[in-house]
Parts: structure tokens; sequence; C-alpha cells
């Protein structure tokens, strides 16, 4: 049975936030943009292992605390100049571990605030599918082509137009194969390598909490967001993986009500 990984890549520098340091290892109360968006991935039973792909002479990783994660975490500093170069570098310094048939979700690790609905709606939508897919939303603004004096030139038809979102979800084999042959500097996204082989990747609902922090701003923004998802990741138990549930959860006897106390109709007992 196909198994599945999970591969970050986090050697970019994240210019466009101006930072003094790269943009994966930006603190939001206190972790790192990396910590959250493999948290996110680490913490789901059917995901394997979680590499992340670091650039050669990092410096920034071995500063922070990654034992929450254990041996499930693996950092591999083979990173590369695009994104494109880091994920091929990756997956193949990982080929010890994944099968041809295995899948492997890319994240992006400025993406902290992946959910856990969406991720169960990505493995369970892709899990028999024959190309792979990725999360998304449909586009709901209004979209402006402009000229380069910055004029509008006409507004485009959003009708069936996607923002792409990750993690992008494919077999090992497919997309090593996609990225040896895609162009790195196109190549923004795994779905594009894909595209280039003449396959329709699947588009899976994301949601529009699950935002890629580029700008300084975003940062506070994703705080918020991961504020708000506090509760539910509390109160949330991780369940089996999907072949190891045991039959005995359906033979687990009701618990019996609770005893309360009678009262007169109407009347409540002051506190």
């Amino acid at each position: 049975m196909p198994k599945t990984y999970a591969l970050i890549p986090a050697a970019g520098s994240g210019s466009r936030m101006g930072a003094g340091v790269p943009k994966q290892y930006l603190r939001i109360r206190g972790r790192p943009l990396l910590h959250y968006a493999t948290r996110a991935l680490a913490r789901h039973p059917d995901i394997e292992q979680v590499f992340v792909v670091l650039a050669q002479a990092d410096s920034h990783y071995a500063g922070h605390d990654w034992s929450e994660f254990g041996a499930k975490l693996t950092p591999l500093f083979c990173g590369g100049k695009t994104r494109a170069a880091s994920v091929f570098n990756g997956l193949l310094a990982a080929r010890d571990t994944i099968t041809a048939s295995d899948w492997v979700l890319v994240h992006d690790a400025a993406r902290p605030c992946l959910g856990a609905e969406e991720l169960e709606r990505l493995l369970g939508e892709l899990a028999q599918d024959e190309t792979g897919g990725l999360l998304a939303i449909p586009v709901a603004d209004t979209l402006k082509r402009a000229n380069r004096e910055v004029r509008v030139v006409r507004t485009e038809p959003r009708d069936n137009l996607w923002l792409a979102q990750t993690p992008q979800m494919f077999r090992y084999r497919l997309l090593i194969e996609a990225l040896r042959a895609a162009d790195p500097q196109l190549a923004t996204d795994e779905a594009r390598a894909i595209e280039e082989l003449g396959l329709k990747p699947r588009l899976v609902m994301g949601d529009t909490r699950n935002i890629k922090v580029t700008y300084p701003e975003d940062l506070a923004l994703a705080e918020l967001i991961l504020r708000s998802q506090e509760p539910q990741s509390a109160a949330m138990t991780p369940r089996p993986p999907r072949d190891r549930i045991s039959r005995q959860d359906a033979k687990t006897p009701r618990r019996s009500k609770l005893k309360t106390r009678k009262g007169r109709p109407g009347t409540s007992r002051k506190r």
C-alpha cells in the first residue's frame, strides 16, 4: 500500500519581507513560520515523514527547537537556487525512503495556517486519483490586467480561475520526472511541472485562511489565524491512520447518561 510523505522547501531568502533572516525563520509567538508549517503535517497520522529542504549553508535551523516532532522530521541540506530545484534535490535525497508509488505532499514553508480539515480533504479526495492535485480556492476578486504605465488595459473574466495553495500532492515518480523535465524558472509550483507533461491536476477546495506570508503585514494576520485555530486544535484528538482503525471502535458501548438532580418545574438552582 502506498505511503504518504511531506516535503517542505525552505531554502529561500524571502527578500520581499525585507527582514534580517530568511522568511521561514521569522517568528510568530516565539516560533518560526517553518515550525507551524511542519506541525500541520507532522501531526497527521497518515504522513510517515516530513522532509525539510534547507540551504546548504543554513545557519538558522540549529538555533530552534524541533524536538516536538521527534524522528518524524528530517532536515535535508540540499536546497537549490529555485523552488523547483530545492524540491527536486529533496526528492533525490529521500529516494532511499520514498518509493515510486508513494504520495509526496509539497508544502510552502511560509504557509503556517494550514488547517486539519483542508489537509484531510486533500488526502481523501486524491487517494485514488491517477494524477494528484492541490489545494486551491476560486478567485473572488475582480481581476485587472495592467500595462507598463500601471493603467488598466482590460478586466479579465474570473470564471474557472483558482488561486493555487499548498500542499500539492503527487506520486513520487511522477513528480520527480516532471521536475526533471521542467524549466526551474517557470515551474513556480509542482502542479505547473505536472501540467507540462500534459496532465491535469485535480483542484481540491482549500481555505482562505491558508495564507502565504509574503509581506510584513502578513505576519500579524497569520498570528490572528493561528490564535483562532487553537481551541479547535486543543479539542481535536488525532484519529488513527486509515489502515489501522480498530474494529473495536465500533463496538464500544455508549456511556450511561449522568443522573441529574430533580427540581421543581420552572425553578433553577442558584449558584
